[in-house]
């Protein structure tokens, strides 16, 4: 039984190692091709970071437990 588990751990924590190499096209592929308005290719850099359309900041402060909430203008009932 502990041996089980023991081998369950390892091949856990060898699962978990990923890769640290940068991220490449697979052999024989290659990236998706350019934008029809872009200047260039984006590298794959840019391809995997995040645009402010896909992550956008927050603008307002979010409520803390306990605090009562103001008049929401577009709280309606149905109709």
């Amino acid at each position: 039984m502990t041996k089980n588990i023991a081998i369950s751990l390892l091949a856990v924590a060898l699962a978990a190692c990923g890769s640290r190499e940068p991220l490449r096209p697979a052999e024989g592929a290659s990236l998706p091709p350019r934008p029809a308005m872009a200047a260039a290719t984006p590298t794959v850099d840019q391809l995997l970071t995040p645009t402010t359309e896909q992550r956008p900041g927050r603008s307002e402060e979010l409520l803390r437990r306990g605090e009562i909430r103001g008049d929401d203008r577009f709280d309606l009932p149905p109709q």
